[in-house]
C-alpha cells in the first residue's frame, strides 16, 4: 500500500503536469514571437558563410565607438533614473491612499502620450528660444541660451522623462513587500532612521533595483526616436546604426551583425547587474 506521502507526491506530480501541458501552447507561442526572429536574425548575420560582418561590428572603431557610446549613456539614463527613483518610490511607499494616486497619475500620466510626441515638446522646451531659456534669461539667471538641445544632454533628459517609471515601478513593488516592523525593530533597538535605512529597508529593496536598473538599461539601449531627435544627428547609438544599414545601405547582413551584437551586449551587462546586486545584498 502506498503512503499518505506517496500519494501527495503523485497528486503534486500530476499537477505540475497539467499546469505544464496548459503552458504548452503559450510557450509555443513565445518561441514563434521571439525565438524564431532571434535565430533568423543569427543566420542573416552569416549568410555568407563567413564572420566578415561580424568582424567589421567589432574590431572597426567607428562602431566599436558607437557601442561603447551606446553603453555609456544607457548607463548614465539607469543611474539618473535610480537616482530619482528610489526617493519618489519611497515616498510612494509611505504615502497614504491620496498620496499614493496622486504619485500614480503624475507616473502613469505620460503613458497617455505618444513617445514621438514627448520628445517633440521636448524640442520646444529645450531649444534655444525654448521655454527653458526664456525662463532662466528672464530670471536673469544666463545671459546666453544653454545648449540643451543636439548633445547628450538633451538626450538624455529626454530619455530620463521616458523611463523613469520603468526604475519606479519596481522599486515601489519591492518597498511594499518590506515588514514596516522591521524598521520599527531597528529604531527600537537604538539604530538612527539613516542606519535603519541604509542596514534594513535599502538592502532588503535591492531586488526592485535591480529589476528596475535592468529594465531601464536594456530599453535605453535600443532607443532610437529619442536620441535621433534630441541628439540632432551628433548623439549617435546603435539602434540608429542598423537603421542606417537597412534604409540607406540596404546591407541586411551588416545589421543583423550589429544586432546580435548588441543582443550579447545587452544579455552580458544585464547577468553583470545581476550579479552586483546579489552580492551587495548579501554582503
Amino acid at each position: 500500500m502506498s503512503s499518505p506521502g506517496d500519494s501527495r507526491r503523485t497528486i503534486a506530480r500530476r499537477r505540475e503536469t497539467a499546469l505544464f501541458l496548459l503552458a504548452v501552447p503559450a510557450l509555443l507561442l513565445l518561441g514563434i514571437i521571439f525565438a524564431w526572429p532571434v535565430l533568423r536574425l543569427l543566420a542573416m548575420s552569416v549568410e555568407d558563410g563567413t564572420l566578415a560582418n561580424f568582424e567589421k561590428a567589432t574590431l572597426d572603431e567607428l562602431y566599436l565607438y558607437v557601442l561603447f557610446d551606446s553603453v555609456k549613456i544607457a548607463a548614465m539614463v539607469m543611474a539618473i533614473c535610480l537616482v530619482v527613483a528610489y526617493p519618489v518610490a519611497f515616498w510612494l511607499s509611505r504615502a497614504g491612499r491620496w498620496g499614493v494616486a496622486l504619485g500614480m497619475f503624475a507616473l502613469l500620466l505620460p503613458f497617455w502620450t505618444s513617445v514621438l510626441v514627448r520628445t517633440y515638446a521636448w524640442l520646444v522646451l529645450l531649444g534655444r528660444n525654448g521655454v527653458v531659456n526664456r525662463w532662466l534669461r528672464d530670471a536673469g539667471l544666463i545671459e546666453a541660451p544653454l545648449p540643451l538641445l543636439h548633445n547628450t544632454s538633451g538626450v538624455l533628459i529626454g530619455m530620463v522623462h521616458v523611463l523613469l517609471p520603468y526604475m519606479v515601478f519596481p522599486i515601489y513593488a519591492s518597498l511594499l513587500r518590506i515588514d514596516p516592523d522591521l524598521s520599527r525593530a531597528a529604531e527600537g533597538l537604538g539604530a538612527p532612521a539613516w542606519r535603519s535605512f541604509l542596514r534594513v529597508t535599502f538592502p532588503l529593496s535591492l531586488p526592485g533595483v535591480s529589476a528596475g536598473c535592468a529594465l531601464v538599461f536594456v530599453l535605453s539601449l535600443g532607443f532610437f526616436i529619442t536620441p535621433a531627435l534630441l541628439g540632432g544627428g551628433r548623439v549617435i547609438m546603435v539602434s540608429m546604426l542598423i537603421e542606417q544599414q537597412v534604409r540607406e545601405f540596404l546591407d541586411w547582413p551588416f545589421a543583423a551583425a550589429l544586432s546580435t551584437v548588441l543582443l550579447v551586449a545587452t544579455l552580458a551587462i544585464y547577468a553583470l547587474i545581476g550579479r552586483i546586486t546579489r552580492g551587495a545584498r548579501h554582503a
